[in-house]
């Protein structure tokens, strides 16, 4: 064999060896683009895998509790931070929900308060328009913006607290989760919207997991939680999960307030004029 023969031979002897090698990087490379765009995808898409955000959570919990019109009667006990207990009762009416409704509330005891009644006529976009009547002074008055945060009839409740909460007025950011009374909750910062007059800086509400009922709301004035409001005994009425007691904590005057909802029904045929002044005078 020449030494030109030989030299050809080795040659390809060579190339043949390092093919083998050449596969092995390429597969390599291969897995590692794959792997990369993986990780990448995964990133980009982290926020659906971690499941609902926290506008849809409250979107959601508002569509459980949807119903043409509700009716109850309650009873509200008042602790003062002596331990002194005053009672009252009223009856509660609604038709329509969630920022487009009219409400009349109306205590029924003890005889002091006895057919005062409060009407308030829900908006989508600004606050609602409240009204009280006094009929010892066969007077109403109209409830202004400045007087929303004071206490409603010597309840821990405020006026701006009988309004009915819509998820289109308020901002939403995750705080994560958190469990309540054994329950496990979504818990939920809420900010009112540029516009959205209210004395609360923000709140803080906890959502059950499980059914998107609502548990808890504590409301801030700056940093200060000043009034916590707890949703207890949660039943299922006419398929909606409805809280049969609810109590308000006052915690800057160490005062609270219970409410037990009784005879609580939904859908109940109301019609419009039930939900005007003229009504509530004539009863």
């Amino acid at each position: 064999m020449s030494s030109e023969t030989r030299l050809i031979t080795k040659t390809r002897r060579t190339r043949r060896s390092r093919r083998p090698t050449n596969n092995l990087l390429s597969d390599a490379l291969c897995v590692f683009v794959v792997l990369f765009a993986a990780q990448r995808y995964a990133v980009a898409h982290a926020g659906y895998a971690a499941g609902p955000d926290a506008r849809e959570i409250v979107e959601e919990a508002q569509k459980r509790t949807d119903a043409k019109s509700q009716r109850y009667e309650g009873l509200l006990q008042v602790f003062d931070a002596k331990g002194k207990v005053s009672d009252k009762r009223w009856s509660f009416e609604r038709l329509g929900a969630h920022g487009q409704s009219k409400s009349v509330l109306r205590f029924t005891a003890p005889a002091e308060v006895k057919g005062v009644a409060m009407l308030i006529v829900n908006h989508p976009d600004r606050a609602s328009d409240q009204w009280m009547w006094t009929p010892a002074l066969e007077r109403d008055r109209r409830i202004a913006l400045q007087d929303r945060s004071t206490r409603f009839f010597g309840t821990d409740f405020s006026f701006e607290d009988l309004e009915e909460r819509d998820v289109n007025q308020y901002t939403y950011a995750s705080l994560g989760e958190e469990s309540v009374d054994g329950a496990g909750c979504w818990k939920i910062q809420s900010t009112p919207k540029e516009g959205r007059s209210s004395q609360y800086t923000r709140s803080i509400v906890w959502i059950r997991k499980d059914n998107y009922t609502l548990l808890r709301i504590e409301n801030y004035v700056k940093d200060q939680v000043v009034r916590r409001l707890s949703y207890t005994d949660v039943q299922n009425v006419q398929g909606i999960w409805t809280a049969r007691q609810l109590e308000m904590v006052d915690l800057r005057r160490n005062s609270r307030t219970r409410l037990t909802v009784d005879k609580l029904e939904y859908n109940v045929p109301f019609k419009d004029e039930d939900f005007t002044l003229q009504a509530i005078r004539r009863q």
